[in-house]
């Protein structure tokens, strides 16, 4: 199915949820409330897990209830896995590079210009890679099971005051980027911050961070990044991140086979979603930064110089950080093997 096509489909079925025609019921059931714990405001990020809930209630006429919390109401964004681990909530949003110690094989995803800038070929990939067994033990750590990606678009950054119109320029500034894309912009002599997203603001604020690096575009308006900005690079795309969901085993084993069984067979609508409202974001994001922000575009031979000198090097020194933690070559592997997959399909 064309990526086109699965959108259509995720948008059928969140029609057929809406429509005040559709037969209630299709899934019979016990009263369930999940709570899920998420920080931040509703966006694009979330969207896909409403319609998950919106479905929900609606196949079981109410019975299967999922509730997103949202503004960190149940647990601030770094404790998200703990609380999965107290049996706090069932289900919550993660970014691995906010505690990269409790996720390390999940860092993979952080690594700077990896095959994923395709949308078809990253919902694949990372598909796939939420069933890797180094991944799914991460979780197990967390009483977690991982869900689905939040696919994430690859990032670009904005940043404020003089602006880096060459790779030189990059040199000494304060960049929130976590993981591998930090390391990368820490080869162009970048210091990196790592900050959670809802930080991000007011620390541009305080004038104690000059550029920030976000999926591109929805979370810099999100998180008013674009408020701070005075201009944002066009064509950097260093790479991205992984801000997923996931559930707390110890809940989802105890709910009925049904239950279950809504669950997974509706990932493709969560992502579907996901990747629908993304570029929803990118027809209303765009003309008002290329109106309002300085764009920097970076010529081919910048960027082959960026990729060389921040590619392969903090590749391989990630994989040698951690293969005494897991098996990292064989996890950075299988992300070039399911985005050939992908691409062959």
């Amino acid at each position: 199915m064309t990526l086109r096509l699965s959108l259509l489909a995720g948008a059928l079925a969140s029609a057929a949820v809406l429509s005040p025609s559709a037969h209630a019921a299709n899934i019979d059931g016990p009263k369930v409330f999940w709570k899920i714990s998420m920080w931040g405001n509703p966006r694009a990020l979330s969207a896909g897990m409403e319609a998950l809930a919106e479905k929900a209630a609606a196949e079981t006429d109410g019975n299967f209830e999922i509730k997103i919390f949202y503004g960190g109401q149940l647990s601030q964004a770094r404790e998200n896995l703990d609380g999965l681990k107290l049996n706090a909530f069932e289900g919550a949003a993660f970014c691995n590079f906010y505690h990269p110690g409790k996720n390390p094989s999940f860092m993979v995803f952080s690594l700077p210009f990896l095959p994923l800038g395709d949308p078809k070929v990253d919902k694949y990939v990372r598909s796939k890679m939420f069933e890797h067994p180094a991944l799914v033990a991460d979780m197990e750590k967390w009483n977690a099971i991982p869900y689905v990606s939040g696919l994430l678009p690859q990032y670009e950054i904005l940043g404020k005051g003089d602006a880096p119109e060459s790779l030189e320029d990059w040199d000494g500034m304060r960049v929130r980027a976590g993981g591998g894309l930090g390391s990368a912009m820490e080869k162009l002599g970048a210091t990196k911050v790592t900050l959670p997203a809802g930080e991000t603001s007011t620390a541009f604020q305080r004038g104690a961070l000059d550029a920030a690096a976000f999926p591109f575009t929805y979370a810099h308006v999100a998180f008013k990044i674009s408020d701070e900005a005075d201009w944002f690079t066009s064509n950097l795309t260093p790479g991205t991140s992984e801000c997923g969901w996931v559930f707390n085993k110890t809940a989802f084993d105890a709910l009925p086979k049904q239950y279950q069984d809504f669950l997974m067979e509706n990932r493709d609508l969560v992502m579907d979603t996901e990747l629908a409202a993304y570029a929803e974001q990118d027809k209303k994001n765009l003309p008002v930064f290329e109106e309002t922000l300085k764009k920097i575009t970076y010529s081919d031979e910048d960027l082959e110089r960026f990729r060389e000198v921040a590619g392969k090097p903090v590749w391989d020194e990630w994989i040698a950080a951690n293969k005494d933690k897991f098996d990292s070559q064989g996890v950075f592997d299988a992300i070039w093997q399911y985005a050939d997959e992908a691409r062959a399909q």
